[in-house]
């Protein structure tokens, strides 16, 4: 119960910091999380005392994020630099662990032995591009330093693993053979993709089978998409391979399957997009809010005489691993095709920030070596946590010092304003043609229902709408009496109906009660007149007329009634009152509907006037483009918008 208690609360600070991080995005959404942790730690709750268990963690969480990192990168990208990739990820890795261990070697050799020192160096060698991404999303990133940090981080993080698997073979045994770390080196990474990919290969070929004999079979294909990164990882693990770099391989293999699939399967791609999103940012905050709980148990086994002490020597080997990576792309040994080659140089030495596989490699650390306890893990594991603390800082601060904030040709105001003109051209198109049917109005009400999510509703802008759209619907009954359109029962009964309904449903202004009063009054006189006249006519229960004929006629006038309503509020409807009107309406509509007892509209019906609807919205967006009103980023926003909606609604039809 107390595991359970603990994933709630996890996934709970994770969405608390997306929230607070939606507020005020200034921050990056990694700091948020890891505050969310430290927060998280200090409840009085035994729930929130994990323990981290690296071999889990590593197949559980980083495993699935590394593979939909590869299902997102291009083949053709990969192949083309292939050269600069490996540059990147195994020749600077390498470099970078053999300096700073060299370096904490002989600045610390009492505390440093040489396989120690290149322990920690390989722990902070892995960089992370998704928290890159949190510092980066308001920022105009160039698209050749976006991609060598992506492909970065999806490659060296094999390569901090196997030199740090090196390494500690080395600090167990006290001996060091060249040309054996080598030969592990080359199995270990290159049996790790050449595995991947074969298995890879062979989850797509049972996919395509499965898709070409049964077509879209999600419910089927989707589970083996989302379990293949656990199982890869542990096979491979099994046979002494990299099971990061096999997950990213088989991803790399997948992404190729999409790209083929293109339009094919377009059910199937949806829905894996969709999960795959929704599980990377889980497993991505949780990674960083574990990193914020476990930094207080860290740092409550340090003394603060040496924590300052580690501060320092953490701030110097993230100084050291920068300037590595600054000189490395500075002197050209990965080709970035750089037209501001110092300032490039910059971007990829700051986008170098830690994250999720450094965190896993420092809490990787044994606990026990050679039967005796591992005196230094506790420091390890806090210097790592620094290092990445302190790269997402510098990044936080250095990029928007470089970058200039993000832009588009259009605001989130002309979006949702050329939207909603969008959905009433659709709307008006559907009003105008042909005749009115039930159908039609169910269409016409659930497309205006879109207009509320981009409009702050004003109540009170509301009630003065409704308030008008009800003296049109008195006056349309005046009308209907007296041209003889509705009998005297009749009459008696939709005007008791429209006054209990306002009154039920509407706060009014004072003149607007006088009005609705004058009403009842002068229908109260003339039914006396008329009842005079011809006693015959004298209804003793006027609402008892709701016999299925009278139902009938009583539903063709409300019928009567909306049209005027509904010609008013066309007549008024602006891109400012348009979710108001949009209530007004459906009030109305509402209300016919459960008067007529109309439900059984046939949805067929209603199928073909949505796909109408849908392909006025395309045909208004490009009559604004080709008048040069928007600009093609625009069109192309709301095009995607207006095909999503299409989708979500062919996909609530199954």
């Amino acid at each position: 119960m107390g595991m359970i208690l603990g994933i709630i609360l996890l996934l709970t600070a994770v969405v608390t910091a997306n929230v607070v991080h939606l507020i005020y995005p200034k921050i990056p959404l990694s700091i948020y999380q890891i505050i969310a942790g430290i927060l998280l730690a200090s409840l009085p709750t035994e729930a929130t005392n994990f323990t981290m268990h690296s071999e889990l963690f590593m197949m559980v969480i980083i495993a699935p994020l590394m593979f939909n990192d590869g299902q997102n990168q291009s083949f053709r990208y990969l192949s083309s630099n292939a050269k600069s990739i490996l540059s990147i990820t195994v020749g600077l890795a390498v470099v970078t662990v053999l300096i700073i261990g060299e370096f904490l070697h002989l600045t610390l050799p009492g505390t440093f032995s040489l396989a120690l020192a290149f322990m920690l160096a390989a722990i902070i060698t892995p960089t992370d591009a998704v928290a890159v991404k949190s510092i980066t999303t308001n920022m105009k990133v160039p698209e050749n330093v976006n991609g060598a940090l992506e492909y970065e981080s999806l490659f060296n993080d094999a390569s901090g693993i196997v030199l740090l698997e090196l390494a500690l073979a080395t600090f167990r045994s006290g001996e060091f053979s060249l040309s054996h770390g080598i030969w592990i080196f080359l199995y270990v990474f290159f049996g790790g993709i050449i595995f991947g990919a074969i298995l890879g290969s062979l989850l797509i070929s049972l996919r395509m089978s499965l898709m070409r004999t049964h077509v879209d079979i999600g419910s089927i294909v989707i589970p083996i998409n989302v379990m293949t990164p656990i199982v890869i990882y542990w096979l491979a693990e099994e046979l002494h391979l990299s099971g990061i770099l096999a997950v990213v391989a088989a991803g790399v293999v997948h992404s190729i399957l999409y790209d083929r699939l293109r339009l094919t399967s377009t059910k199937v791609q949806m829905s894996t997009t969709t999960i795959w999103a929704i599980i990377s940012d889980a497993l991505n905050g949780l990674v960083f809010v574990l990193l914020g709980v476990m930094l207080p148990q860290v740092l409550g086994r340090t003394s603060l005489e040496n924590l300052g002490k580690i501060a320092a020597l953490g701030f110097v080997i993230y100084l050291i691993a920068t300037t590595l990576r600054f000189i490395w792309v500075r002197l050209k040994l990965i080709n970035i095709h750089s037209t501001n080659l110092n300032r490039d140089s910059l971007l990829v030495a700051l986008g170098g920030v830690h994250g999720t596989i450094t965190l896993a490699l420092a809490f990787s650390l044994p606990v026990m070596i050679n039967d005796h306890e591992f005196a230094f893990r506790n420091s390890m594991i806090l210097i790592a946590a620094i290092v990445i603390l302190i790269s997402i800082a510098v990044g936080a601060v250095g990029y928007p010092m470089i970058l200039p904030p993000k832009s588009k040709s259009y605001s989130k105001e002309e979006f949702q304003q050329q939207f909603i003109k969008t959905v009433q051209y659709a709307v008006n198109e559907l009003r105008t043609s042909e005749k009115y049917s039930p159908a039609k109005a169910i269409v016409m009400d659930q497309l205006s229902s879109q207009l509320t999510q981009y409009h702050e509703f004003d109540h009170k802008v509301y009630e003065q709408l409704l308030a008008k759209a009800q003296q049109v619907e008195l006056a349309t009954l005046d009308r209907l009496y007296e041209e003889g359109k509705v009998s005297e029962s009749e009459n008696t009964f939709l005007i008791n109906f429209a006054n209990r309904s306002i009154f039920r449903i509407s706060k009014h202004r004072f003149l607007d009660f006088w009005i609705i009063l004058w009403h009842r009054v002068k229908w109260h006189f003339i039914q006396r007149k008329n009842i005079k006249k011809h006693p015959e006519l004298a209804v003793k229960h006027p609402n008892s007329f709701l016999t299925s004929e009278q139902r009938t006629r009583g539903t063709a006038i409300l019928a009567i009634i909306n049209r005027d309503i509904d010609d008013f509020l066309h007549s008024i409807e602006t891109p400012e009152n348009a979710s108001e009107v949009t209530m007004v309406r459906r009030t109305y509509f509402q209300r016919k509907r459960f008067f007529s007892h109309d439900f059984g509209v046939e949805n067929d019906q209603v199928t073909s006037i949505f796909i109408e609807a849908f392909q006025l919205e395309h045909s208004y967006v490009q009559e604004q483009l080709a008048a040069e009103s928007i600009s093609q980023e625009l069109a192309n926003a709301l095009n995607e918008q207006i095909s999503t909606d299409e989708l979500v609604y062919t996909q609530s039809l199954d």
